[in-house]
């Protein structure tokens, strides 16, 4: 019986994996593709294997394209940006969920409206805003930036969330004394576990992956660079330098796997819209 159950199964299974196989080839071709010389590439770049693991590329990447730097630029920015927008997000969604307040619904209407903008159409007043605070060029200023519109997702997200836990529990914490920033710390945010995953994978990735916004307010400072701007190095006027530009990518690319392998469990839960710690 389990012998049948598995040949009904092998086929749908083997459709899987080749459609698996296909969606990963570009990456593992993007891996094998770091370990070759330019030439090889050029000659070989359908082969997979290499006739010789090299790791030049990735020298040549941190060290002489200056990606150690471009890597340390990423982190703050990131990390920072991340904090800024999950502290906003968390207590903006809370507070849309909790207080009651005239114009409450018009309000939530045209916050989430503001989600239909596109990003090059703010990228003019954004650079204003932050040349005339006095930010340009700087980190800080490109923290504001990437941490300005995304708040407005995820607190939508959050309001979501907090809305479908049971207000007794908040008459439970008031009833002990909580005021409503405490019921906030200890009860609420310990339940949005799996939505605080969910928002720290989505936006360490979309920070991470930025390119548009890092260009323009680091243009006249090229140590401010991120590692998605500082891809361009590789690329010159007459020639690219593609292999190392496939290890530099798979050194950007490393950092967002991680983080989404630490965090599945409870990303796979902010996503089903579970509640469980």
């Amino acid at each position: 019986m389990r012998l049948q159950t598995l040949l009904r199964q092998l086929p749908v299974q083997v459709v899987l994996a080749a459609v698996a196989l296909i969606w990963i080839y570009p990456f593992i071709w993007m891996v094998s593709s770091s370990f070759k010389t330019n030439r090889e590439f050029l000659s070989r770049g359908l082969e997979l294997l290499p006739e010789q693991f090299r790791t030049e590329n990735y020298v040549r990447a941190w060290e002489v394209a200056n990606f150690s730097q471009y890597f340390q630029n990423s982190v703050i920015v990131t990390v920072s940006t991340v904090v800024i927008v999950v502290v906003i997000s968390a207590l903006t969604g809370y507070a849309l969920a909790r207080v009651q307040f005239p114009g409450k619904r018009p309000l939530i209407v045209l916050y989430a409206a503001t989600l239909f903008i596109p990003k090059g159409y703010t990228i003019i007043p954004v650079y204003q805003l932050i040349r005339e605070l006095g930010l340009l060029n700087t980190l800080p200023g490109l923290i504001l930036a990437e941490a300005g519109a995304a708040p407005v997702l995820f607190a939508l997200l959050f309001m979501a969330h907090f809305s479908g836990i049971p207000k007794e529990l908040d008459e439970a914490a008031e009833l002990d004394g909580a005021t409503f920033g405490q019921t906030f710390i200890h009860v609420m945010l310990p339940l949005a576990k799996p939505m605080i995953a969910t928002t720290v994978v989505l936006q360490f990735m979309w920070t991470w992956n930025s390119f548009f916004t890092p260009l323009v307010l680091t243009l006249n400072n090229p140590d401010l660079r991120t590692l998605t701007v500082g891809l361009y190095a590789f690329v010159g006027e007459y020639n690219t330098d593609w292999t190392g530009l496939t290890a530099a990518a798979l050194i950007s690319i490393v950092p967002v796997l991680v983080l989404f392998l630490a965090l599945q469990r409870y990303f796979i839960a902010g996503l089903t819209g579970s509640v469980k710690s």
